[in-house]
């Protein structure tokens, strides 16, 4: 499935989509007068945002309704830390999603709302180093140099998740335009690793033991309901063939 996404992305990658335009131009032929759509149901495009790169290829039954499926990958990060729990944690994320979504345009313009599902399988490594005055946080507990870097992931393995989103895809010509869509997919609880590098009988100023931090820290990261939803916000180009 992974290899399958992967060549998938890298395929449409190399072109861009969309924007819907229902009106028609009327054009004045040797023939007489004529009637040109600017609605053109099969579209590509190229997007970039919060869960990695990648492309999408959309086919659409009538201005109103259309389908797109598409592939988001890569090692892209738009934060260099993330803080869970007090414990700042260096953040380096790589994305694996392929999506199917139905797209809906009430008005038949520039307007979209989405809703769909993916195959997700996306880890994020997490790194928690002590600072420079040569102390970390750990589920709330302060502990020495001694207990080395906290190192582990936060993954979302063979998910399937539902996803709803609202986007907006206005056209520059009639073939090229731009969109950006945001939305959520619902992955459900995470599966998390946490441990230290340094001394595992290492205590907290107060006596707490460097296991039990991490024991606990896990298992907030795991059961937080904050993680159960992986947010989608992107932006890309498009072109309608």
């Amino acid at each position: 499935m992974k290899t399958f996404a992967k060549y998938f992305a890298l395929s449409v990658l190399a072109a861009a989509t969309t924007s819907v335009m229902a009106a028609d131009e009327v054009v004045v032929t040797d023939e007489g007068v004529a009637e040109f759509s600017f609605f053109k149901p099969a579209s590509v495009r190229a997007e970039v945002g919060t869960t990695g790169y990648g492309g999408a290829i959309s086919w659409s039954a009538n201005p109103y309704v259309g389908v797109t499926l598409g592939y988001n990958g890569g090692d892209i990060s738009w934060s260099d830390d993330l803080s869970i729990n007090g414990t700042k944690y260096d953040l380096d994320m790589d994305n694996n999603l392929t999506y199917l979504n139905a797209e809906i345009r009430p008005w038949a313009n520039w307007f979209y709302m989405a809703a769909g599902v993916a195959y997700i399988d996306n880890d994020y490594g997490l790194r928690g180093r002590p600072g420079t005055d040569g102390e970390i946080r750990i589920d709330g507990s302060t502990f020495g140099a001694d207990v080395g870097d906290v190192v582990g992931s936060l993954s979302y393995k063979n998910n399937i998740a539902p996803y709803v989103g609202l986007g907006f895809s206005p056209a520059i010509t009639n073939r090229w335009g731009v969109f950006g869509e945001i939305g959520a997919y619902y992955n459900g609880n995470p599966t998390v690793e946490l441990y230290n590098t340094g001394s595992q009988v290492a205590e907290s100023v107060n006596g707490r033991p460097i296991t039990d931090a991490i024991d606990a820290e896990r298992e907030k990261i795991r059961t937080d309901n904050k993680y159960e939803w992986l947010p989608v916000a992107k932006l890309g180009v498009s072109f309608r063939f």
